[in-house]
């Protein structure tokens, strides 16, 4: 098994965790469980709480020049854990394995995160921003302190923290993809410019080429120069400004010439991924545990409150037709004809893990099994 572990700078308690992925089903999401290493001698009568808090950053700490705080708590909830408080829970296997090999000092905590919360997604920054990114992020930390609701004025060495995400996954049932048309007439034309384009299902894995299904009937005497086919993210920032941006993430041309008077029936792939994207600042992506990759930020499924929001992540699909103009004006009276196409990004469910072949991968670090348990020592912040 994979276990999470940090340990507080003084040494005197350590949090443990077996993932750092909770899934959102949509109505419900996975519990965090864990659990608190806390060695009493080093308290001097104070106690040990975990919280577990959401929270949105819109601004770097080292800008905090004036005592604003550039972070806000979307929800947050703690529990004491030592001294025990006599409630009692039933533990998880993950639990049951780290607390025979912890010991009496191990104590166990556990959240139930409402399904309303965003899922984790962070803005890209520019090459000359700096601290961490603007975004939505979930947090477990233990601390040690008199009272429970007081982790900030903690100081450092009496704390423990490790960074997790709420990540939600393309459904398992895909529907048929959707369609959309229009007619376009121009001026000194009396017949359109029928159009209509459509995806071939409705959700796409990040990384998978995108299929659209394009046909033109031109009854006109202009005639279809390209086709571009564009993918654009709608990132809506809803907790504090209701700001909007929208991002090509993908944009291709075709050099399709469709005749006055003719028909035309073709099929275009177009793959968005984030290694294309690397520049552009405020673009969206799936949350970042710490500087490993990631990929362009998930569709978001469920919307909450607003209170409860953060940045809700949508896309969508345009195909354009560029015409020139026929006749004796020729291409001064060129022009376009566009649909838009809603897509869903997401990634897939992962099929069932198996430990047992990392394990095999991971032979030549033998010391890091501890009595069956690999435990990742963290050390970000």
């Amino acid at each position: 098994m994979w276990v999470f572990k940090k340990t507080s700078g003084n040494g005197h308690i350590a949090l443990y965790l077996g993932k750092r992925d909770f899934v959102d089903n949509v109505e419900s999401v996975e519990v965090v469980d864990g659990v608190i290493k806390v060695d009493p001698a080093g308290l001097n009568g104070r106690k040990v709480f975990v919280y577990l808090a959401c929270a949105f950053r819109y601004g770097s700490d080292d800008l905090d020049v004036i005592g604003l705080s550039f972070r806000r708590d979307i929800w947050i909830q703690r529990v004491q854990v030592y001294p025990p408080t006599g409630a009692s829970a039933a533990k998880t296997p993950m639990q049951e394995s780290l607390m025979k090999k912890i010991g009496e000092q191990g104590c166990p905590f556990s959240f139930q995160m409402p399904p309303n919360l965003p899922c984790s997604v962070s803005l890209q920054p520019g090459d000359n921003d700096s601290g961490k990114a603007c975004g939505v992020d979930f947090e477990v930390k233990g601390y040690i302190s008199d009272i429970a609701d007081s982790p900030n004025e903690i100081e450092k060495k009496d704390t423990c923290r490790l960074m997790i995400r709420k990540i939600q996954f393309a459904p398992a049932n895909n529907k048929p993809g959707p369609k959309a048309d229009i007619a376009k007439q121009f001026m000194m034309s009396d017949k359109p410019v029928n159009l209509e384009a459509s995806l071939e299902k409705e959700t796409y894995y990040h990384g998978d080429p995108i299929t659209v299904n394009v046909k033109i009937n031109n009854e006109t005497t202009k005639v279809v120069k390209k086709i571009q086919i564009t993918v654009e993210q709608l990132t809506s920032v809803v907790l504090y400004s209701s700001d909007k941006y929208t991002k090509a993430v993908c944009s291709e041309e075709f050099g399709e010439t469709i005749d006055a008077n003719s028909t035309f029936e073709k099929s275009f792939q177009i793959t968005p991924l984030l290694a294309n994207n690397k520049e552009k600042r405020g673009l969206s992506v799936d949350g970042r545990l710490k500087d490993g990759d990631t990929n362009l930020a998930s569709t978001t499924l469920s919307q909450g409150e607003k209170e409860m929001q953060g940045i809700l992540v949508s896309y969508k699909v345009k195909v354009n037709l560029m015409l020139a103009g026929g006749g004796l004006l020729g291409g001064l009276t060129g022009s376009d004809v566009t649909v838009e196409l809603p897509l869903t990004l997401m990634s897939p469910k992962p099929a069932g893990s198996t430990p047992e072949v990392l394990l095999r991968l991971c032979g030549g670090i033998s010391h890091l099994l501890w009595s069956g348990l690999l435990v990742l020592q963290h050390h970000d912040s």
